[in-house]
């Protein structure tokens, strides 16, 4: 079979549902094998035949129902680099917007960010932007925030320690702040981790970020640079993200998979994560969850 159908959802998924996506492929002109469950809440389902037309009958089949359905290339499945965003993708909140947020300005933020996300701004004149607004945070106060905002997405650490147990190369790149990538990397277990630094005096944000600032291209020249240290090229690469600095990166992957993510992202994806939790990363590469994760 040269095609994988995947269904995955943030509950359990009945075999009703499997037959159904094995139907909707046989309408398509699908040649259609058995389904192979990979967890309770994932099935897949290989076929042969022209892709597009068989996922799209296979989503409308499921348009009312909360399951994520994704076809990928059956061949290299397995990725050997996980590359990731951090805000709202390995961790539930945007950074920026809870420091705004602890110093009374997060509305004026926030709806920056919204429109940075969605690629309506410059990511690098949005960002220094929100930072300007920060002038004169007390950087001992980063740490509250890490410590009463930010919470690891559901699935994160067991994506993460799946990729590692199987070999993979795991980064956190970001367009955030190296303070929280710092932390968030090691509670969710990644090897590396790089994003922007925010330069202070005296103890308080200055209200600038360090050059050269990284965004959209840094991300995806990070891919590039992270896959050949490996030996290993762009297709052997999972990008994971939900705005729209994620898009070089996952473009350029051989899996970019977008995390309920702005639907310019979602277009541009090869996956697309909607209901499932994080471990559906794991089930797209075809990991069963007995397979670490």
């Amino acid at each position: 079979m040269d095609s994988v159908l995947v269904l995955t959802a943030g509950a359990p998924l009945r075999d009703e549902a499997a037959e159904a996506a094995a139907q909707a492929l046989a309408g398509a002109g699908a040649h259609v094998a058995r389904p192979r469950r990979l967890a309770a809440e994932a099935v897949e389902i290989g076929f042969d035949g022209p892709r597009a037309p068989a996922l799209s009958a296979a989503r409308a089949a499921f348009s009312a129902d909360p399951i994520d359905v994704n076809a990928l290339a059956a061949a290299r499945r397995e990725k050997r680099l996980l590359i990731s965003d951090m805000d709202s993708t390995v961790i539930t909140v945007e950074c920026i917007d809870e420091i705004a947020a602890h110093a009374g300005i997060g509305a004026r933020v926030a709806a920056i960010t919204e429109r940075a996300m969605r690629g309506e701004l410059d990511f690098e004149a949005a960002l220094d932007e929100r930072v300007g607004l920060l002038t004169g945070f007390a950087v001992t106060d980063l740490q509250a925030v890490y410590d009463e905002r930010v919470t690891l997405t559901q699935g994160a650490r067991a994506l993460v320690e799946g990729m590692n147990a199987r070999g993979a190369l795991t980064a956190l790149i970001s367009g955030g702040f190296d303070f929280f990538t710092e932390r968030v990397a090691a509670a969710a277990g990644f090897a590396r981790h790089r994003a922007n630094r925010l330069l202070a005096e005296n103890g308080r944000l200055t209200g600038a970020v360090a050059r050269p600032i990284l965004g959209r291209e840094a991300k995806r020249e990070t891919l590039f640079t992270l896959a050949a240290e490996i030996g290993a090229g762009p297709e052997d690469a999972l990008a994971l993200g939900d705005g729209a600095n994620d898009l070089g990166m996952i473009g350029a992957a051989g899996l970019g998979v977008a995390w309920r993510a702005k639907p310019a992202v979602a277009a541009a994806a090869d996956a697309r994560i909607d209901h499932a939790d994080l471990t559906a990363v794991l089930r797209l590469q075809g990991v069963p969850a007995n397979g670490f994760g």
